[in-house]
């Protein structure tokens, strides 16, 4: 596992309020919240990683066909 950085960002205080709604329904952090929600985006946009973000080792990869069945 990487270390991890302290990181900044701006935020509306509206967002920052969603933010803390939203961390404190799930009981996480507001860090740890922003990190799931990038996570799951990330996932469903590239199911398959990327090459510098491949899946974790025995991820099961769920790719749509042509027809729109999923294999």
């Amino acid at each position: 596992m990487s270390k991890r950085k302290v990181r900044t960002f701006s935020a509306t205080d509206r967002d920052m309020d969603m933010l803390e709604a939203v961390a404190t329904y799930h009981g996480f952090s507001k860090s740890a919240t922003i990190v799931n929600l990038i996570k799951k985006e990330f996932w469903r946009i590239f199911p398959a990683g990327t090459d510098v973000v491949p899946p974790d080792m025995g991820a099961r990869i769920e790719e749509e066909m042509a027809n729109g069945d999923k294999s």
